[in-house]
C-alpha cells in the first residue's frame, strides 16, 4: 500500500509530505483548495504524462516521491525483481519534472522509463474517476477480475500455460510442414555434398601431412644436392671437417698435460668430432633413401589440387573440410528424421490442443456461473448508489478454437446501463465520470477480497448524489477500506464521516504567494471539518452536534 508521499513545487504546492495509513482516508477541503493535486501527484509518480506548466511558478523543477509497502503485493515484488529494480520488499518511486528538459523517473534509486512506471502503477494503484490507471476499463483486467471473483484464477493460469504449450508445438509443426519442399531440395544437396566430401577420405591431420609431403617432393633436387654437399664437407673432402676436429683435439691433448686449462676445449673438440661423424652417417643414410619419383610428386599435387578445389567450393580452409563433412552429415541425419518427427510432433500438437480445450471449456463454465453472481451483486450495488434501474452484466462471447488465446475460449466485457431504458454498453463508454466512479465502486466492493491492487483512489465519487445515497457510498467505501487501502476525495460530509481517518486540504496566502497544505485531523478537528461541510463557513452548535452524531454512526 501507499505509505507516504512527498510533493515539492507542483502547482500551488510548495512542499508537502504526508504519511498514509491503511483503511479508508477521506481528503476534504473547500473547493479550489487543491484536493485533486494529491491525486495528480500520485498519477505523475506512476507514469502520467508530465507538463512543465505543472511546475510551481518561479521554480525550475517539481518533485514527487511515493513510498509503497509491498509486503502484501507479491505481483509487484516479482515485477520489480524481473526488472532488476527490487529493494528489500519496499518500493520508492521518484519523479522529477524539469522546466527545460525531459522529466526523469527513478524506482528504488535506479532510473526507470515511463512505461516501467505505468506497468508498476497498474500493480499498485487504481485511480477511479476521470483519471488514468483505471484497470477496470481494460478487457484483460475485467477477465482477470472475473476469474479472481469466481475463485478459478488457478484454472485460468493453467489454461494460459496449456495454450502456450499448444501454440509452441503448432508453430514448430507449421514451420516443418511449410519447409517440406525446401527440405527435399536440401536433402538432395546434402547427400551430394556428403558423398563428395566423403570421397576425399582424409582427416585434418592427414591434410597437413599431405601438404608437408608436397613441399618435400617439390624440393627433392635441392634436398639431395645440399645434403650431399654437407656430407662431403663433413667426411669426404680433403681435409674433412671431422678429420680436422680430431686433429685439433689431438694437438690440445698433448698440451693439456702441460696446462690443465686446455682439458675442457680438448674435450669439446673430441665431442664435436663425434657429432660430426654422426651427422655424416645420418646424411649418408638420408641420401640413400632419397629417390626422385616424379609420379609420387604428381599424385600428391593432384591430391592437393582436389583439396583446394573443394575448399573453394565450400568456402572453407582445406584443413576445415573434415569439419564441413561432419556438419553436413549431422544436418542430413536430422532432415532424414524429419518425417518421423513430423508425425510425432503432429500427435503432440493434437494432444496439447485437446488438453487446452478441455481446460478452457471447464473455465468457460466456471466463468458463466461467476458472471451470474457478479451481475446480481453489482446491479444491487448500483441501485443503492443512486442508479435506480441501472444494470450490470458480464458479457461472455464464445470464441472459435482458432481465435482462442491465453485467456481461453471467451472474450469478457463488463457492460452497464446506468439508467432505465438505456441499452447495456461497455464500461469504458459510460459518459458520466461520477457514474463510472460509482459503478467502479460497486464492482470493487463486490470483488474486494479477490482484488490484487492494494490502493484504490476514488476522486469525487459523490458527484451528483446526496443525502442517503451519499451515506451508502461512504459505507461502501469504508467496507472496501477494511480489505484495501482507500483514498477518497469528497465534498460530502456523509462520505467523509465514514472514513477511518480524515485529511484536510487548505489553501493559504503568504507574502503574496499561494500555498496548499494538508493536515491530518484529530477527533476534535475532524468534528469541526465535518461541521463545516454540513453548514458552510458558519459553524453552529447544532452543526457540531450533527457532525458528532455522523461520526458516531460510522463507529
Amino acid at each position: 500500500m501507499l505509505t507516504h508521499i512527498l510533493v515539492k513545487d507542483l502547482a500551488i504546492v510548495s512542499s508537502l509530505e504526508l504519511d498514509c495509513a491503511s483503511g479508508m482516508t477521506a481528503l476534504t477541503g473547500e473547493t479550489g483548495a487543491g484536493k485533486s493535486i494529491m491525486i495528480d501527484a500520485l498519477g505523475l509518480a506512476l507514469g502520467d504524462k508530465a507538463d512543465a506548466a505543472m511546475i510551481r511558478a518561479g521554480c525550475e523543477r517539481a518533485e514527487i516521491v511515493a513510498g509503497f509497502d509491498l509486503a502484501a503485493v507479491p505481483g509487484a515484488r516479482a515485477w520489480l525483481a524481473a526488472q532488476d529494480l527490487d529493494e528489500d520488499g519496499d518500493c520508492l518511486v521518484r519523479r522529477l519534472i524539469v522546466r527545460d528538459g525531459r522529466s526523469r523517473a527513478y524506482v528504488n534509486g535506479r532510473p526507470a522509463t515511463g512505461t516501467q512506471l505505468r506497468d508498476l502503477g497498474d500493480l499498485l494503484v487504481d485511480i477511479h474517476g476521470q483519471h488514468a490507471h483505471q484497470s477496470l476499463l481494460r478487457a484483460n483486467a475485467q477477465r482477470d477480475l472475473l476469474d479472481a471473483y469466481g475463485g478459478h484464477a488457478v484454472l485460468a493460469g493453467s489454461v494460459a500455460v496449456a495454450f502456450r504449450e499448444y501454440r509452441a508445438l503448432d508453430q514448430q509443426l507449421g514451420a516443418l510442414e511449410s519447409a517440406r519442399q525446401e527440405r527435399a531440395e536440401r536433402l538432395d544437396l546434402l547427400r551430394f555434398q556428403v558423398e563428395e566430401l566423403s570421397a576425399l577420405g582424409l582427416s585434418a591431420a592427414e591434410i597437413e601431412t599431405l601438404d608437408l609431403e608436397q613441399r618435400r617432393l617439390s624440393h627433392l633436387g635441392r634436398l639431395q644436392e645440399t645434403a650431399a654437399r654437407v656430407l662431403d664437407m663433413l667426411s669426404d673432402a680433403e681435409p674433412a671437417i671431422s678429420d680436422q676436429l680430431r686433429s685439433a683435439g689431438s694437438d690440445l691433448a698433448d698440451l693439456a698435460a702441460i696446462d690443465p686449462a686446455l682439458v675442457e676445449p680438448r674435450d669439446l673438440l673430441e665431442t664435436a668430432a663425434i657429432h660430426a661423424g654422426e651427422a655424416a652417417a645420418s646424411l649418408r643414410h638420408y641420401l640413400d633413401g632419397l629417390e626422385v619419383d616424379p609420379a609420387a610428386l604428381e599424385a600428391v599435387e593432384t591430391r592437393i589440387a582436389q583439396l583446394h578445389d573443394l575448399a573453394r567450393k565450400f568456402r572453407v580452409l582445406p584443413v576445415e573440410l573434415p569439419e564441413a563433412l561432419t556438419a553436413r552429415q549431422a544436418e542430413l541425419e536430422t532432415l532424414e528424421q524429419a518425417d518421423l518427427r513430423l508425425g510425432d510432433l503432429r500427435a503432440s500438437r493434437d494432444t496439447a490442443l485437446n488438453a487446452f480445450l478441455d481446460q478452457a471449456r471447464a473455465l468457460g463454465e466456471a466463468r458463466a456461473a461467476a458472471a451470474e453472481r457478479l451481475n446480481r451483486t453489482v446491479t444491487e450495488a448500483m441501485q443503492q448508489l443512486g442508479m435506480a434501474g441501472g444494470r450490470f452484466a458480464v458479457e461472455i462471447e464464445a470464441l472459435p478454437p482458432e481465435r482462442a488465446g491465453t485467456g481461453g475460449l471467451e472474450r469478457i466485457a463488463f457492460l452497464v446501463s446506468a439508467n432505465p431504458g438505456q441499452p447495456l454498453q461497455p464500461l469504458a463508454k459510460v459518459a458520466s465520470g461520477g457514474e463510472l466512479s460509482r459503478i467502479s465502486l460497486g464492482i470493487q466492493v463486490a470483488t474486494a477480497e479477490c482484488g490484487s491492487v492494494p490502493t484504490l483512489v476514488f476522486d469525487e465519487v459523490d458527484v451528483g448524489i446526496g443525502g442517503g445515497i451519499a451515506e451508502i457510498v461512504g459505507r461502501l467505501l469504508r467496507r472496501l477500506g477494511d480489505a484495501r487501502q482507500v483514498l477518497c476525495v469528497t465534498h460530502l460530509p456523509q462520505v467523509a464521516a465514514q472514513a477511518h481517518q480524515q485529511l484536510r486540504v487548505r489553501k493559504e496566502t503568504l507574502d503574496g504567494q499561494t500555498y496548499t497544505r494538508i493536515e491530518t485531523l484529530d477527533p476534535d478537528a475532524r468534528v469541526d471539518e465535518i461541521a463545516r461541510m454540513l453548514g458552510g463557513t458558519k459553524i453552529t452548535a447544532r452543526t457540531r452536534d450533527h457532525a458528532c452524531e455522523m461520526l458516531g454512526w460510522a463507529g
